[in-house]
């Protein structure tokens, strides 16, 4: 665990309130219980049993307009988004010397990162098959080049959302965020190239992966680095600390 030393704080008549942390540093993290990730699981695995309905409506029901829509929204799972959010807000807070702007980038960075891991080493294990491959919804074969379970847009995109969602901290952004990732997750179905259980899977990845780089939630009693949340200015020692 890395800790902040107030060394030089009481020579400057300085104090460091937790009023003045980052919410995930003011505030006790949510301690992930086994049967809330239960809970999700079985949320997930429910998905399953509408996969193939809900994908032959939406092709059904398709059209120029729906295209149109999710071109639009698909974007917020790309590297032209996350990318230039993430750099962009690290490089901008380095060139303005604002030290939070910079940490907020380095979280989205960290959390896109770790959440392409995790869903690229499930793609291959899982090795599904794709909506408009015409296999249906339960061909698995693992270590294919079959890789629809879970979306890797719509993992990124709620990366993202979340990300960004708990580093504003205003009911308009997370609305306003998470309407943008939950609109990548329709462009995904609505393009055939997702079922609604590899979004609902990417979702939850994204939302989770990026609450534990924040500091938000606690699962196994990992700590994300202290670096990518606390505050660092004049008067600040830097130390490291392993329990």
């Amino acid at each position: 665990m890395v800790m902040l030393l107030p060394a030089a704080l009481p020579a400057q008549g300085l104090s460091l309130r937790p009023a003045e942390l980052p919410p995930a540093v003011a505030a006790a993290p949510h301690v992930i219980r086994w049967y809330e990730a239960l809970a999700v699981a079985g949320a997930i695995s429910t998905t399953f049993l509408v996969d193939e309905p809900l994908q032959r409506y939406l092709q059904r029901h398709r059209s120029n307009t729906s295209d149109d829509v999710a071109t639009g929204f698909r974007h917020m799972g790309q590297p032209e988004v996350y990318a230039t959010l993430s750099l962009g807000l690290m490089g901008g807070g380095l060139i303005a010397h604002r030290p939070n702007l910079t940490r907020a980038g380095g979280r989205l960075a960290v959390s896109i990162v770790l959440t392409a891991a995790e869903f690229e080493a499930i793609k291959r294990l899982t090795g599904r098959a794709r909506p408009d491959s015409g296999l249906g919804a339960f061909h698995f074969d693992p270590f294919s080049s079959s890789e629809s379970f879970p979306s890797g847009h719509v993992s990124v995109a709620f990366t993202v959302a979340a990300s960004l969602a708990d580093d504003i901290h205003r009911p308009w952004a997370t609305v306003g965020l998470y309407t943008l990732a939950s609109g990548t997750a329709f462009s995904r179905l609505n393009d055939d190239r997702h079922w609604l259980s590899d979004a609902a899977l990417g979702a939850a990845l994204g939302v989770t992966t990026a609450k534990l780089v924040d500091g938000h939630w606690l699962l196994f009693g990992i700590h994300p680095p202290r670096f990518l949340l606390d505050p660092v200015g004049p008067g600040l020692a830097v130390s490291f600390s392993f329990q």
